[in-house]
């Protein structure tokens, strides 16, 4: 089982750019049933208000359908929160959701994490991700 916590602007890029990498990670999300992706209400909300903003130019049914294919197949939790050294405490609630779910934190961002081998890019995750799933087809 795959765990993964989503940073915003993973879910802002899908939105953006459907076609990106950032979007195929949230197909992911709706394809497998071999994934986990975490979320507790404080990430819920930053996506609505990250999503909404009017300068994106993000149509409502966009926002909605990023929102709802998290809710729809994600894991809601409730992270205690870390004393870890976070560049930007706004960050703070993916970071502990990730660590409190032992989760790989996705986000286009990595300079506003400490550097840890479970924060990692959309195209690292991706690749990671195909990788090991062709391992499991050799098997």
């Amino acid at each position: 089982m795959k765990r993964f916590v989503l940073d915003t602007n993973v879910v802002v890029s899908a939105a953006l750019s459907p076609k990106g990498n950032s979007a195929r990670i949230i197909d992911l999300i709706a394809e497998s049933r071999d994934i986990e992706v975490f979320y507790c209400l404080g990430i819920i909300l930053e996506y609505q208000e990250v999503l909404s903003r009017g300068y994106l130019k993000i149509a409502s049914d966009v926002q909605s359908r990023m929102i709802n294919a998290i809710l729809n197949v994600g894991v809601f939790t409730m992270p205690a929160v870390s004393n870890a050294v976070i560049p930007d405490e706004d960050d703070r609630i993916f970071y502990d959701t990730a660590i409190e779910n032992n989760a790989i934190l996705i986000t286009g961002n990595t300079k506003h994490y400490p550097n840890e081998p479970f924060i990692m890019t959309p195209t690292d995750f991706l690749v990671k991700f195909e990788q090991k799933e062709t391992e499991d087809e050799d098997d």
